[in-house]
């Protein structure tokens, strides 16, 4: 993926502005407009967009083992 894509996309896959992506990943909000507007985007954004996309997938999937085993919990009770 471009790496000037990727801001744009994990904005959009979370819902975010660049404002709030800034905040999460520590950057301001000029930084990451910046970094678009030039089409240079750090390695150690770049790295921090990643690793965010990935702790967000973790997280759901950890939801959903949790909400799974609360089901198996309520099963085994009855």
């Amino acid at each position: 993926m471009e790496k000037e894509n990727l801001i744009k996309s994990t904005c959009k896959e979370l819902g975010l502005t660049y404002k709030q992506l800034g905040e999460l990943i520590g950057y301001s909000e000029g930084g990451i407009k910046n970094a678009l507007t030039k089409g240079e985007i750090s390695e150690q954004m770049t790295k921090s967009l990643e690793l965010l996309l990935e702790n967000q997938k973790l997280k759901g999937e950890l939801e959903n083992i949790k909400a799974i085993k609360t089901l198996i919990k309520d099963f085994l009770k009855d």
